[in-house]
């Protein structure tokens, strides 16, 4: 069975219209992740603290944030999240504009390789890139993920 079933639960994703800024982004990203038991909610904050330190380390390209912290953060098993943002939020000045947000609470530096690959791919493909950011529904974002699974 591919991981990506055992990483990526329907429930933990959402589509958002927007957020005024990026520690609210960190907050609804997470979130489902704390609700599911996931991580505790200090992970959020956690994930503040580094940002401010480091700056927003996560933001991968145009368009995507892979939004974690440090295994002791906070994380009791791994899952991720994935959040859609209707309007583009930056998180720096200048920084590109981000409007998917997979938030990952890994266990170790090694289980959640499969997913990430997957992820990867999914977003090297600019017709994929435009169904993720298109999609009108939960389903079809998971379906997305697993599918770019499959292609791995």
């Amino acid at each position: 069975m591919k991981e990506i079933y055992n990483m990526l639960k329907l429930e933990n994703i959402q589509i958002i219209e927007r957020v005024k800024d990026w520690r609210e982004a960190i907050h609804v990203a997470v979130q489902p992740l704390v609700d599911g038991g996931y991580c505790e909610s200090r992970y959020i904050d956690e994930i503040i603290k580094n940002t401010e330190r480091l700056g927003p380390y996560y933001v991968l390209c145009e368009n995507l944030a892979l939004v974690h912290g440090s295994t002791d953060q906070g994380v009791l098993k791994r899952q991720i999240a994935v959040t859609l943002l209707r309007e583009p939020i930056k998180f720096k000045e200048n920084g590109d504009d981000v409007r998917v947000m997979v938030t990952l609470a890994a266990t170790d530096s090694e289980s959640h390789m499969e997913v990430l690959q997957a992820m990867s791919q999914l977003f090297e493909d600019p017709e994929s890139v435009k169904k993720v950011l298109g999609a009108t529904s939960e389903q079809e974002i998971y379906d997305l993920f697993i599918q770019a699974s499959y292609d791995n």
